[in-house]
């Protein structure tokens, strides 16, 4: 099974080489950038000034049928679906497609400080959550789970680096493969 990360609108490489480098080790995967073409105009909501989250991934799917492993898209783009005010992610669960926007997770967004460590854990917690549900989780009630719900920033804080021992068990049982417990930033 292979890993391929769909970057939109993305000029920081150290962060795609850094979810490349742990997705690899976690999953024990192979990984890597591919490109995808997204019209985001048609994406983009006026009224909301933020994109439809649901629309990059069926734009992904248009394009991907032929490609075997989970398609990671991730952007700077601030998402939202109807329902939601905001939010950081989206996945089929137990699907092909996921995607994971790191506007919201910048320490900048709420404050003039910027802090990159917390940032890239802020987006790597993300990205492990939405593969989790790819791989078929649903949200854990364990906060110190990265598949703990996260309705805010601070939940994403609060919430754990890497899956708790029965989310952990069900990837692995479910689509048999080997996870490394490991999560490094």
């Amino acid at each position: 099974m292979s890993l391929f990360i769909a970057p939109v609108e993305i000029k920081n490489q150290e962060l795609i080489d850094k979810i490349i480098e742990e997705t690899q080790r976690s999953f024990n995967i192979n990984s890597s950038a591919i490109k995808l073409n997204f019209n985001t105009d048609q994406l983009y909501s006026e009224e909301r000034k933020q994109y439809f989250s649901t629309g990059f991934i069926t734009q992904a799917i248009e394009q991907t049928q032929n490609i075997d492993g989970k398609i990671l898209i991730v952007t700077e783009l601030d998402l939202y679906v109807p329902v939601l005010t905001f939010l950081f992610g989206e996945a089929q669960l137990h699907g092909k497609h996921s995607i994971v926007s790191f506007c919201r997770l910048h320490e900048e967004f709420y404050s003039e400080n910027e802090n990159k460590s917390l940032f890239y854990e802020r987006a790597l917690k993300e990205v492990f959550h939405e593969l989790g549900h790819n791989y078929g989780l649903i949200h854990c009630h364990d906060w110190d789970c990265v598949m703990h719900s996260s309705n805010s920033v601070e939940e994403v804080d609060i919430k754990g680096f890497y899956y708790c021992g029965n989310c952990a068990s069900k990837v692995e049982k479910q689509n048999g493969i080997k996870l490394r417990r490991y999560f490094g930033h």
